[in-house]
């Protein structure tokens, strides 16, 4: 960490990030859903670490330290879901497998973060404020717009530091600070 960081403690995340290709189907997605719904834009991902305060420098040097430990890995879709608030409205289930429960519990550890809610991979497609019969008609559409996304299986081979203030819902303040891509050993 750097001692001469002055600056604000901020709220951040850590991501998983589907590769190219899978984030471009995710993206067609998700535009589809929120022309239908709206909700604001935001990049496909897995949370790895959710929302915790820190100072920037401290926060992109443990994640360099967390990816050093943690080797690039499958994620498999098994589902589409609807959640009980805004940040998970609409979502991907991925398989809990002992590799993406894995790193996400060595990043944790790493962070000193302590989950409030047992941890539940996913991708989430649409975050909002609806009614469960909107989101039950938005989990619907998310097969219409891509039938084969159940089953879809996908490498995670880059962790991100995202600057996630939870508070701003529009998620214009959410900004990338890092990216760090994970190495076979």
């Amino acid at each position: 960490m750097d001692p001469a960081d002055q600056s604000p403690e901020e709220v951040y995340s850590v991501w998983a990030l589907p590769p190219e290709p899978v984030r471009d189907r995710l993206r067609r997605v998700m535009e589809g859903l929120r022309a239908a719904y709206g909700g604001p834009a935001f990049q496909p991902h897995a949370t790895v670490v959710g929302d915790f305060r820190g100072r920037r420098s401290a926060a992109v040097e443990v994640l360099r330290a967390a990816a050093a430990g943690v080797q690039p890995y499958t994620a498999r879709v098994t589902g589409v879901a609807r959640g009980g608030f805004f940040y998970q409205c609409v979502y991907l289930l991925l398989e809990p497998t002992p590799e993406v429960v894995g790193a996400s519990d060595h990043c944790c550890e790493r962070f000193g973060y302590q989950r409030k809610t047992p941890y539940m991979p996913h991708v989430s497609l649409l975050y909002g404020d609806m009614t469960d019969e909107q989101k039950e008609e938005a989990r619907k559409k998310v097969e219409e717009l891509d039938k084969d996304i159940c089953g879809l299986e996908f490498e995670i081979s880059e962790l991100a530091l995202y600057r996630t203030d939870t508070a701003d819902k529009s998620l214009e303040s959410w900004e990338l600070v890092e990216v760090c891509h994970l190495e076979k050993k």
